[in-house]
């Protein structure tokens, strides 16, 4: 099954934390409740100061977005633990975020959940992509192309992360393959 992403990218710089994708204020929003799900994403990266990013990723409480894609430089997702961090994207409607680096934490978050992929690369396309440029990405080449010109760039491979969000997350992908048994309707 091939794994094509196509949509606009929102552009982001270097060390965007957890309190610029999900100020703590909203952590009390519950994400397995549905409306709050969907008010988790009307926040993300709202924390993002308004001089320097003054497109925001959602406008007026709507989702989804209008930017499925993350571009980013190094050091993205950095700060708390936080998971509710991929999850606020995710229910913006982000599939995925390109960056140079990712924090530890935050790149874990977004397997375990399932939210997005987490995808890194060797250049720096956060000095290439502008917010609002519509791209191709293709997991299965490992390329990400933009629409106006055809420019395309490598990615790293994602391995087994690939499957792992594309099942779900790891609940999702341990119950897919047996790892741990289904829940039954008593459960």
């Amino acid at each position: 099954m091939s794994t094509v992403i196509r949509g606009k990218a929102y552009v982001v710089g270097d060390n965007i934390d957890t309190d610029q994708i999900i100020p703590a204020q909203y952590l009390a929003l519950v994400p397995t409740i549905e409306e709050e799900y969907r008010k988790l994403g009307t926040y993300a990266l709202c924390g993002l100061p308004v001089e320097e990013y003054p497109t925001r990723l959602t406008e007026n409480e709507k989702v989804p977005c209008p930017y499925n894609i993350i571009i980013a430089g190094r050091n993205f997702g950095c700060g708390s633990s936080r998971e509710h961090a991929p999850i606020a994207l995710g229910a913006a409607g982000v599939e995925i975020v390109i960056a140079e680096s990712f924090a530890r934490i935050f790149f874990r978050n977004c397997i375990a959940t399932g939210e997005l992929y987490p995808a890194d690369c060797p250049e720096r396309l956060c000095e290439v992509f502008k917010t609002g440029d519509a791209l191709e990405i293709d997991l299965d080449a490992l390329t990400v192309k933009r629409a106006a010109d055809g420019a395309s760039h490598a990615l790293n491979p994602l391995g087994e992360v690939k499957t792992v969000v594309a099942a779900g997350g790891l609940f999702a992908y341990a119950r897919e393959t047996g790892l741990v048994p289904e829940r039954s309707a008593a459960s």
